[in-house]
């Protein structure tokens, strides 16, 4: 089992970038793949990006692919999302999850509690 706690959100301009983290705050995160997730106001869940649990396989989905880098420090318990060229789509509620699929997001039953990006002028 492993706890997980994101960090690095906040308000950016349109264009700006973020470097979101997730560490482990209990567990190790070496044996999970692990994945973002984001959430809207009032839209549902989005399966942002992910990467496997030796960082040999990644997956971004369409709307993050070009300006968005996943990666992970098995090491310092940690993986990292940064994100360029933001866009106010962009805004959401940023959720770190472990254990699941890299390709398509399912069956991550764990969760970190979340951090906000807003991307506004």
């Amino acid at each position: 089992q492993v706890q997980l706690v994101e960090s690095g959100g906040g308000l950016v301009q349109p264009g700006g970038s973020l470097k979101l983290s997730c560490t482990a705050s209990r567990g190790t995160i070496s044996d999970y793949n692990l994945g973002w997730f984001r959430q809207a106001q009032g839209q549902e869940r989005e399966f942002v990006a992910a990467i496997s649990w030796d960082g040999s396989r990644t997956f971004y989905t369409a709307s993050v692919k070009g300006r968005s880098t996943i990666s992970r420090d098995n090491a310092k318990n940690t993986a990292h999302l940064q994100m360029n060229n933001l866009k106010s789509d962009d805004t959401a509620v940023y959720y770190c999850a472990a254990a699941g699929d890299v390709e398509d997001g399912s069956g991550y039953p764990y969760w970190g509690q979340g951090t906000q990006v807003t991307v506004s002028s």
